[in-house]
């Protein structure tokens, strides 16, 4: 005889549900805008039609070598200009309905689904501007936020970035180093790296990365490329030895690495500082929760979260990728 509906052992013996609150099983590590988040990166913006940055481009050429009373050059010189950057909306919504709510009551909710469908909608939220941060700009029709393959691409010759053609100007392109191995995998990772570091700094010493972000794959390259000579240490406490770095000991030239699932292409190593790389937002316009809206005519509520900014560089010389890391 089949069960009525959901058998005896249902209705008489309640579930016994382990933890508070559902367990993410979809989202990477969101290692990019956690870089970002660091002091220096993201800029609050009061207002303003675009998000701009003034530039100082050119050396004025009216300074020569002369004779004791040569004609001095008195041309103007323009030596300054702006980079502008259009703002971008990443936006969303959370809705549940009223029986959502009162089913949801504490006396019989697993948890509070409520709260967490919150939570769910940040992290949708995040977690999608993650993944346009390394984009170029162009998808859903040009409206994603601006990104890494467009700020920092490997052929930085071409495109226009804040409304200066790259291909006209030298000075507004990022740097690009090679990657691709010689005979084995990841041999001239390090060196690469060494060379985007050098190039993006001034005399190796003044405006130097301090951030760098690549794929899983490149990242344990490099680890790999770490322990010719090893030294194990056992902790007092402990009978094993660890053989492993730490992922946030792993630096480079002091620059911090991470790695990012979303990291886009794959075999792309990105360095940069907050002299290459911001992250302006309008003031009030970050991660911008909306109070509830209740449509006249259904038993629920709306809430909307959207953030008004994009990526950008006010100095592309500071930025630079290596690319082609595991060919």
């Amino acid at each position: 005889m089949p069960d009525p509906n959901l058998g005896q052992l249902a209705a008489s013996v309640w579930t016994n549900v382990i933890g508070t609150k559902p367990s993410d099983q979809i989202r990477g590590s969101l290692a990019l805008l956690y870089l970002l988040g660091e002091k220096g990166f993201k800029e609050d913006c009061s207002g303003g039609a675009t998000a701009d940055f003034l530039i100082e481009y050119a050396n004025n050429p009216s300074f020569v070598s002369v004779g004791e009373f040569e004609t001095l050059d008195t041309t103007r010189y323009d030596v300054f200009d702006t980079l502008q950057y259009a703002w971008k909306l990443n936006a969303g919504t959370v809705v549940y309905s009223e029986l959502e709510k009162l089913r949801a009551a504490a006396a019989s909710r697993k948890f509070d689904v409520l709260a967490e469908k919150m939570n769910n909608g940040k992290n949708s939220h995040l977690a999608t501007m993650n993944v346009q941060f390394f984009g170029d700009g162009s998808g859903n029709a040009g409206k994603d936020f601006d990104g890494l393959t467009k700020l920092i691409p490997t052929d930085p010759t071409t495109g226009i970035v804040g409304g200066i053609n790259r291909a006209t100007f030298s000075w507004h392109r990022s740097q690009t180093t090679s990657g691709a191995k010689t005979t084995t995998i990841f041999d001239n990772l390090r060196s690469s790296m060494r060379s985007s570091y050098n190039k993006q700094s001034r005399g190796g010493t003044l405006s130097q990365p301090t951030a760098w972000i690549t794929s899983r794959t490149v990242f344990e390259g490099f680890e790999g490329t770490l322990v010719a000579n090893e030294r194990y240490l056992m902790e007092a406490k402990s009978r094993g030895a660890d053989a492993g770095f730490d992922n946030d000991a792993l630096l480079f030239k002091g620059a911090k690495g991470l790695y990012d699932e979303d990291c886009s292409p794959a075999t792309s190593l990105y360095m940069f500082s907050n002299e290459g790389l911001k992250l302006p937002y309008l003031s009030g316009g970050w991660m911008k929760m909306y109070a509830a809206v209740e449509p006249s005519n259904q038993l629920s509520n709306v809430h909307k979260v959207a953030t008004f900014a994009n990526l950008a560089t006010p100095n592309s010389r500071r930025l630079g990728v290596v690319y082609n890391c595991t060919s």
